[in-house]
């Protein structure tokens, strides 16, 4: 088995870790959710890290996306190796030219953390309408499901444009893979360098403008030859899947995780297959191994190389038993006929003659969370007598009636796996707790982490809400924690605004930071929130952790103090280890600020503990009654829209309550 570099780091520093790699230069401009690539990568470069070229990487900022698309062309034809991060906007202003990277065959790797375009609205979320606005250009597109596959599959593309010629975006979706950490075994570029064609390295060096030896490119050419010109590099095209397997091969050798141009999971003998690509395609693949488990006859395609575009290789890799297929895009063409990857897969089975059912969805516009129990309805959706075509799952859709129905969440995790969510305010350090609480489990244990934030655009003083896992086994489950063996509140005012214990299993543990007494508590509480503690039997705590705080100096900063209640409760490592760590990192990130900050932070997990408190309450607050707090009157908008919204209940709200122009009272 290959040796395994396992660290704790998020998909963004995955793929600077790669594009560093392989590129002398990388032209910017930062957009969001892909800023951190380009950071990262400076960073890097400014301390003198060397890529397999044995150089630093060159990072040019430009005053604009369009900008750095035009230095990417001329540094490529200059014979330097060139790359760049970009997303939504700011990949569609690059769109010209890819066209001519493209027509010249200039190898390249763009990586695009996929993100939504603005439309009605502007959303700096992911899926991928980015992507799919770009895919006749002529770049090939390969996507990346998880961190670990943005590593992986990053190299796959930047080694097959060396040898292809042709040019890819290399893409994961943005906020869902972009920001999540997990922990992956990271390819040195020792081992990078043993597969790389050295040949095609120095040809393409060959290639560059030179007044040595002179050659002209990007003619104007009239009716009587562009047609042809055309046409010469359909060969390229042509070769590309077959290159991209034996690539992936070798870099399956190399790292003992197999990947093709499409990879089937479940049944062997599926009649009812779904198609996804991203990061959606490991909660399809945990959800369809529970079903398989239980007897059903499903599975999954995974689509990994989307453009160019192989029926071969989709067909090999597509059980012949399968007489029904539902696919998935995370786009939304208006007025087509179906979306991208949908039309795809149409047009191969008409051309070969084959009649199984193939019907169309969309998912997860904006991040739109995606979970087992979706993924549960497409199949569901598939075993009806008349499957829906065209439909949109995750939404209700009361105006065009295209939405599915989902029935109740299901907890397809594997079993061992600690599921946890903490409600902070932004910037009290919550997430960054969470963070520095995944690396250590991550870097100090045989466990695997995974860590995902959703906050607003706000972020200081607006709601976070932190999603951690730990498993024995690689967590596939790329959507929030919805059966939680762990809730903290960290902000005694959520318990009125949201429902903090949605979601949480019998017998789980809640802790809530405020300062109130168990009699303060009767009062305080919401009926519905003590129901549910006593219905569920669940562990409470409560601790003062903004008392503690300011006794030691630290005003509001309450991160470490709820971190170590985490550890001492949530007991994913042993106690006196996991202080030890926490002990550590406070020294490496504050170490620099200073001892007294140093001291502060080590007072603060000391005191913890002692000012933890189980609150044993009655068996009387499975009755508890009462009204929740009631709102003012307000607009009929404001009643449908902003206060669903402001409750976390906006995935709620029906397609009906919107103005389809995008425009808010």
């Amino acid at each position: 088995m290959p040796t395994k570099n396992m660290m704790t780091i998020d998909g963004n520093t995955a793929a600077a870790h790669v594009a560093y790699a392989f590129s002398d230069v990388a032209a910017i401009y930062p957009i969001t959710p892909s800023s951190s690539m380009g950071e990262i990568a400076d960073s890097w470069a400014a301390h003198g890290r060397l890529n397999i070229f044995g150089q630093p990487l060159q990072v040019t900022e430009m005053q604009a996306e369009s900008g750095a698309a035009g230095a990417i062309h001329g540094s490529l034809a200059a014979g330097a190796f060139t790359t760049t991060f970009t997303a939504s906007q700011g990949l569609l202003l690059m769109i010209p030219n890819m066209y001519k990277i493209a027509g010249e065959l200039l190898p390249t790797v763009f990586h695009v953390s996929a993100r939504a375009l603005a439309t009605h609205a502007l959303s700096i979320f992911g899926d991928h309408s980015d992507v799919m606005a770009t895919r006749q250009t002529g770049f090939g597109l390969l996507v990346s499901a998880s961190v670990q596959e943005v590593i992986d599959l990053g190299l796959v593309a930047h080694l097959v444009t060396l040898e292809a010629k042709v040019p890819f975006i290399h893409f994961f979706d943005g906020f869902r893979t972009s920001h999540e950490i997990q922990k992956v075994d990271v390819i040195p570029y020792e081992e990078m360098a043993k597969l790389v064609p050295w040949d095609e390295v120095e040809n393409f060096r060959k290639r560059a403008m030179n007044p040595e030896h002179p050659h002209l490119r990007g003619t104007a050419q009239n009716p009587d030859i562009y047609f042809q010109g055309r046409e010469a590099a359909n060969r390229y095209y042509q070769a590309t899947p077959k290159i991209v397997a034996e690539v992936m091969a070798q870099v399956s050798k190399l790292t003992g995780r197999e990947y093709h141009l499409f990879d089937y999971v479940g049944d062997p003998s599926a009649q009812h297959v779904m198609v996804i690509m991203g990061s959606a395609s490991d909660v399809a693949e945990e959800t369809v191994n529970y079903m398989v488990a239980r007897g059903e006859k499903v599975g999954l395609l995974k689509v990994r190389l989307y453009r160019p575009w192989s029926n071969e290789h989709f067909l090999t890799a597509m059980p012949p038993s399968a007489k029904r297929i539902a696919v998935l895009d995370r786009t939304k063409e208006p007025g087509s006929q179906g979306e991208p990857l949908y039309k795809d897969i149409s047009t191969l089975y008409q051309e070969g003659g084959e009649n199984p059912l193939v019907v169309g969805g969309r998912y997860g516009l904006g991040s739109k969370d995606v979970t087992p129990a979706m993924i549960k309805a497409i199949f569901d959706n598939l075993g009806c007598a008349f499957p829906k075509n065209h439909f949109t799952v995750g939404i209700t859709d009361d105006v065009t009636n295209s939405s599915l129905n989902i029935g109740k969440d299901i907890d397809v995790a594997p079993e061992g796996t600690v599921q946890c969510k903490f409600w902070g305010l932004g910037a009290d350090g919550t997430v960054g707790a969470n963070k520095n609480a995944i690396k250590i489990v991550g870097d100090n244990t045989d466990l695997y982490a995974q860590g995902y934030f959703a906050y607003d655009a706000k972020k200081s003083g607006g709601l976070t809400l932190s999603h951690l896992r730990f498993s024995p086994d690689a967590i596939q489950s790329t959507y929030f924690v919805n059966t939680a063996d762990y809730i903290a509140c960290h902000n005694p005012t959520y318990v009125d605004i949201y429902d903090v214990l949605e979601g949480i299993k019998p017998g789980g543990t809640f802790v809530l930071n405020s300062a109130w007494t168990l009699e303060e508590m009767e009062e305080k509480l919401p009926a519905a929130m003590k129901k549910t503690m006593a219905e569920k039997n669940l562990k409470f705590y409560n601790v003062d952790a903004v008392k503690i705080a300011e006794s030691v100096g630290l005003g509001g900063r309450i991160n470490m103090i709820m971190q170590t209640a985490f550890f001492y409760l949530a007991k994913v490592l042993p106690l006196d280890e996991a202080i030890g760590y926490l002990k550590d990192s406070i020294q490496k990130m504050f170490g620099r600020k200073g001892e007294n900050i140093v001291k502060m932070n080590v007072a603060a997990v000391d005191h913890t503990l002692e000012n933890l408190i189980e609150i044993s309450y009655p068996d009387s607050w499975k009755d508890a009654t009462g009204e929740a707090k009631k709102w003012s009157e307000a607009p009929e908008f404001v009643k449908a829209v902003m206060r669903p919204a402001q409750s976390q209940k906006g995935d709620q709200v029906p397609v009906s309550a919107f103005d389809p122009a995008g425009i808010f009272p």
